[in-house]
């Protein structure tokens, strides 16, 4: 497969035939980048979700998120260079974000009753493709095709809560490294030849078929790259510290944290990539490393955006602050928004059958849109008589550039409480 056959143009999105947006799908098809899918028991998507497939808003110059991805790959790029001076990572920034389930799960050994793998979590297109949950799920793909170093940057689609912190699409950057015997032994210093692989046990510190050596000197190496980058981005005098934690896809793993403003920060996740993932994808004599890292998060904490939403928004306010930056300029974000909020609460009964508040959630997010700005859970009960489970929500509704009513937002939240009892079969109480 060529680098142009992965690349994907600017999408199309199309509904046919489908009749519901909740979790349970009618059948029909759905029409994404030129592509026709059948849909199935398993389909999720919306048309609100897959409206924003194609907006590729780390490639749009000047918007903070491809500001921080071109501050990334800089400090990347200046790090690691080849013999004659040229980069030695490739950046991959124009994948179809449409994945098999393959790709998204099998291929990084997650677990067949992994919670990421529920409806719940993810947005299927149908049992067979989905909407990848992570730039990981071009990893097996981009090393079948001969990169050993690599940066894959895009949209990742998750089914989650409603606050200002999250949003069902993000963007992320991989970074990718394999290395060889030549590329240990240089890492090294020494002429001592270092032996990559044994028939061992597996250990805290390294997989069963790795070497304590190459284990060890593979961590070096991307502890090395990540506190580099750490300090690329937030400054030199940071305080961090290494968080002992599991991916399916690595081994060891590990999340490193910064102190800023008072508190600790998870800033990214990284390990040594599982030996099988590489032998699957027909690569035997390398070892390799990965990490991975959220550019909303980062552009959140280093230009003080305090709504996720605003990234998404075309409002003058928010790009015209960004206009004309470079990677290194220093912004301090003025919020644009200082219109009230309305609160309106929703309380019902849930069906006998299985319930999902991220189901409820996405309901929300495609009648209320951008007005709506947060959801909590306040209440959630078991009447013992009825034999049934009770919730109630509160909305908090708020348009990031004009004035919302009470009798739009009334309206609005009547519109949600239909959808609820026709989507969900919940009963308003």
């Amino acid at each position: 497969m060529s680098i142009k056959s992965l690349l994907g143009l600017r999408a199309t999105v199309r509904l046919v035939g489908l009749r519901s947006l909740s979790s349970s799908s009618a059948e029909g098809t759905v029409l994404v980048n030129q592509k026709i899918y059948q849909t199935d028991d398993m389909t999720n998507v919306s048309p609100k979700i897959l409206s924003h497939i194609g907006k590729n808003l780390h490639l749009q110059r000047y918007h903070p998120l491809c500001l921080i991805k071109e501050r990334i790959v800089s400090y990347i790029y200046s790090k690691y260079r080849g013999n004659r001076g040229n980069p030695l990572f490739s950046v991959i920034d124009q994948m179809d974000p449409v994945v098999t389930l393959e790709q998204n799960f099998d291929s990084l050994l997650v677990p067949k009753d992994h919670v990421s793998r529920n409806k719940s979590d993810s947005y299927y297109v149908n049992r067979e493709y989905m909407l990848r949950a992570h730039t990981s799920a071009h990893q097996t793909q981009l090393i079948k095709m001969g990169l050993d170093n690599f940066l894959a940057v895009g949209d990742v689609y998750r089914r989650d809560e409603i606050d200002k912190s999250h949003y069902p699409v993000f963007h992320q950057i991989e970074g990718v490294r394999l290395l060889d015997r030549i590329e240990i032994d240089k890492l090294t210093g020494t002429s001592e030849e270092i032996k990559l692989f044994e028939n061992g046990d597996k250990t805290t510190y390294k997989q069963a078929v790795h070497t304590l050596d190459a284990a060890k000197i593979s961590e070096v190496d991307l502890k090395d790259c990540l506190i580099g980058l750490a300090k690329h981005l937030f400054g030199d005098k940071i305080e961090y510290r290494w968080v002992d934690c599991y991916f399916p896809f690595t081994h060891p793993s590990w999340e490193l944290e910064i102190f800023y403003n008072g508190e600790w920060l998870e800033v990214l996740g990284c390990g040594i990539m599982e030996q099988e993932i590489l032998s699957k994808a027909g690569v035997n004599d390398k070892v390799g490393w990965a990490f991975g890292l959220g550019l909303e998060r980062l552009a959140m904490v280093l230009y003080g955006i305090q709504d996720i939403r605003v990234f998404w928004s075309t409002d003058s306010g928010f790009l015209s602050q960004f206009e004309g930056a470079s990677p290194q300029s220093n912004i301090v974000f003025k919020p644009f928004s200082k219109h009230p909020q309305c609160y309106n609460d929703i309380s019902f009964w849930l069906p006998k059958e299985s319930f999902s508040s991220n189901d409820f959630y996405d309901l929300v997010r495609d009648v209320g849109g951008e007005n709506v700005e947060q959801v909590n859970l306040v209440d959630d009960f078991f009447h013992k008589k009825k034999g049934l489970q009770s919730h109630c929500y509160r909305i908090t509704y708020r348009h990031m550039s004009k004035v919302l009513t009470q009798d739009e937002v009334n309206l609005m939240h009547k519109h949600i409480e239909q959808e609820a009892v026709n989507r969900l079969g919940v009963v308003i109480r």
